[in-house]
């Protein structure tokens, strides 16, 4: 099967991300997820952004890509909201990386230093009315990878997959969950 480093939000690493990791792992797969914020969690989503500000975005983006250090170059990177941006780093830039999958979020591919890898798949999930994502961004994103698609999901909860939150939308994150380990049969 496949082996996948998984980045957590901003609320940090919650049960609801190791639940999503766990339902990855009994299709088979192998998941890592590095804790980027050495065991904080938070009850809302504006105070975990606001960790996150305080610790800097390089920051977490260079914990991400020191997390990774000893793991072999030929896995696919996921990342949620926050964590998206270690991942898309680490698919941009890491060699060897078999694709990414990226969850409540997107920059540009820009942001680390060009254009998507050729052969590097790339699936993107967002809500069409979270006013945390850029759903431009994500079309943009999406058009560059060469085997790139994004998923729209009715709505505006931004982390819809984090089953430890209020925002959690069981049918959308299963639809999620379904399509990913989908690109994760056919990357792997």
């Amino acid at each position: 099967m496949t082996d996948i480093v998984l980045f957590h939000h901003a609320q940090g690493l919650t049960a609801g991300v190791h639940a999503f990791a766990d339902h990855l792992r009994g299709a088979g797969h192998t998941v890592i997820v590095p804790d980027l914020y050495a065991g904080v969690t938070f009850d809302s989503l504006d105070a975990g952004v606001a960790h996150a500000q305080e610790i800097g975005m390089d920051e977490i983006v260079a914990r991400g890509v020191a997390a990774v250090a000893g793991v072999p170059d030929h896995v696919v990177y996921a990342g949620f909201s926050l964590g998206a941006m270690p991942a898309q780093k680490l698919a941009q830039t890491r060699p060897g990386a078999l694709g990414a999958i990226i969850y409540h979020g997107g920059v540009p591919a820009s942001a680390f230093g060009g254009q998507w890898p050729a052969g590097v798949p790339l699936q993107l999930h967002l809500a069409e009315e979270d006013e945390w994502s850029e759903v431009d961004v994500a079309r943009e994103l999406a058009a560059a990878a060469k085997d790139g698609t994004l998923f729209l999901y009715p709505g505006s909860a931004h982390l819809s997959t984090d089953s430890s939150l209020e925002e959690y939308q069981p049918e959308t994150s299963a639809l999620i969950l379904r399509r990913s380990l989908e690109f994760l049969d056919r990357v792997g």
